[in-house]
């Protein structure tokens, strides 16, 4: 116990010196300094954060759990999962780097407002704004319940401590750092964690297979029940056999439109190739998508007698580290697995104090003038706030299955921002169908997940859809009726709205 808590803080004080470090640039005179990292990550910083947010607590501790409980579909989805996060880097993220760099836009929200808005004194522009950052802090602190709950999870075991002041413990190190650094400090840490994660998976990896084939992992699984291996339904993804491929679409619009997500196209550097960036985070996503093969072996040797019986599918990982990674390995395996969990932390921590302390800020005051020295004790001091709100969330919120609460979170928000995010990047409507849509899609998707059985992706698509109909159908025909008022033809409003 004391070399984990070694290991421990070794790791954390990394991080912290890297918040350090990242404070000067976090401290500039441009807001975008905070916010954005002003603006100055490279390829390997790019991919090494993107693909380290991406696989995350549900990737160590969900997947694994899902895998031990479904089998191996969830292995199918992981890997359209990091396929298409690079296709999202490659073939959406430029255009969104180029519209939000143009307006300058330093949030998503913010994005959306001023994307969308006829003018700068639009009355609808602080609207859009003020809407799209609470459904952003809503939504993100429900993912930040499934957060907190894997550090939980995973350092209670580790640190010998109880569940909740292991998940506190590791909360205030987050917060210590983001608020610092803001997300550079982020995009920082998650490159040195992703590094590390990678080399976790490859020591797990080589450890299953040192035990046994994955042909002999395979048939065991097959007779403790068929359904884990050759899966009649796509659960937990839908019914349908069809359901683990959706995960592809689902990705593409997870890494492209959600805030905690696609906040980082917006601080590349400008003279940046993205396809260095896509030729980095492929091997990433490939090692950490085979992360979830820990479920299946704890279930095979669950099934040999050689461990007691889990009781929770999300238990896989722990109980695979305290019984089948010896000593020293397991601390260090550990310390990555914190590391996956807290660079997500940390992403969705930064973005909602960004929707505190610049989104609301701006959607309430206006255009009143702070100095930057207010400014950025403003943008600290919501990192220290939405913290503790995410925490005190995490002890309030029911038992749930770790990606379901996930999901939850990140599904709902994805179908609110689809339409005027992905859609409004490519085709540009206006602030009714903007607002329209992420209340629309964003309900359809919710009511999806918590009242149907239609599965974690279908559902979320499905609000995908909505949202995007809901975008252009609203957008033509409000565009019809300003242009019979102003006795201007449609097309001719659509192209001059493009073109502002």
């Amino acid at each position: 116990m004391v070399t984990n808590w070694i290991i421990m803080a070794v790791g954390m004080l990394l991080l912290v010196y890297l918040g350090i470090r990242a404070n000067k640039i976090a401290s500039s005179d441009d807001e975008a300094g905070f916010l954005l990292g002003a603006r100055s990550f490279g390829p390997f910083v790019m991919a090494g954060t993107i693909m380290a947010t991406g696989f995350s607590g549900w990737g160590f501790v969900g997947a694994p759990g899902v895998v031990y409980e479904y089998g191996f579909t969830e292995l199918l989805a992981n890997f359209f999962f990091s396929l298409s996060i690079t296709a999202a880097i490659l073939f959406f993220g430029n255009y969104l780097r180029t519209r939000a760099g143009e307006i300058g836009s330093l949030t998503l929200p913010e994005y959306i407002r001023q994307r969308h808005q006829t003018s700068e004194n639009d009355p609808l522009g602080p609207l859009v704004q003020g809407t799209a950052a609470i459904i952003n802090i809503i939504l993100m602190v429900v993912f930040m319940v499934a957060q907190t709950k894997a550090l939980g999870l995973i350092c209670s075991k580790w640190l010998g401590l109880s569940f909740n002041m292991a998940a506190l413990l590791m909360l205030v190190i987050i917060i210590t750092y983001t608020a610092m650094g803001g997300l550079a400090a982020v995009a920082w840490t998650d490159t040195i964690m992703v590094i590390g994660m990678s080399l976790g998976c490859v020591v797990i990896l080589l450890q299953i297979f040192g035990d046994m084939s994955l042909a002999d992992l395979v048939a065991k699984m097959n007779s403790i029940d068929p359904e884990l291996v050759n899966p009649t339904s796509g659960r937990p993804y839908g019914h349908a056999r069809i359901g683990p491929f959706l995960v592809a679409p689902y990705a593409f619009m997870f890494a492209a439109v959600l805030p905690y997500m696609c906040v980082r196209f917006l601080g590349v550097r400008e003279n940046v190739k993205w396809r260095h960036i896509g030729a980095i985070s492929v091997p990433l996503g490939m090692v950490l998508s085979l992360i979830p093969l820990v479920g299946a072996y704890v279930r095979v040797k669950e099934n040999m007698g050689v461990i007691p019986p889990l009781g929770s599918a999300d238990m896989a990982m722990p109980i695979y580290l305290q019984n089948f990674m010896p000593g020293i390995f397991s601390g260090i395996i550990s310390l990555f697995i914190v590391f996956a969990m807290g660079s997500t932390a940390n992403s969705v921590l930064q973005v909602l104090s960004a929707s505190v302390s610049h989104d609301l800020r701006k959607a309430v005051m206006g255009k009143k003038l702070y100095s930057s020295k207010a400014v950025l004790i403003i943008n600290r001091s919501a990192v220290v706030v939405m913290g503790i709100i995410g925490f005190v969330a995490m002890l309030s919120a029911p038992p749930a299955f770790l990606n379901f609460i996930s999901i939850l979170g990140t599904g709902t928000l994805q179908a609110a921002m689809a339409g005027p995010v992905f859609i409004g990047t490519l085709w540009r409507g206006n602030s009714i169908g903007a607002m329209i849509s992420m209340l629309g899609g964003g309900s359809a998707a919710g009511c999806l997940l918590l009242f149907t059985d239609m599965g974690w992706v279908v559902s979320p698509l499905i609000g995908d859809v909505v949202g995007i109909g809901l975008y252009i159908v609203v957008s033509r025909l409000t565009f019809a009726a300003q242009c019979k008022e102003e006795n201007e033809p449609v097309r001719e409003m659509e192209q001059r709205a493009a073109l502002s």
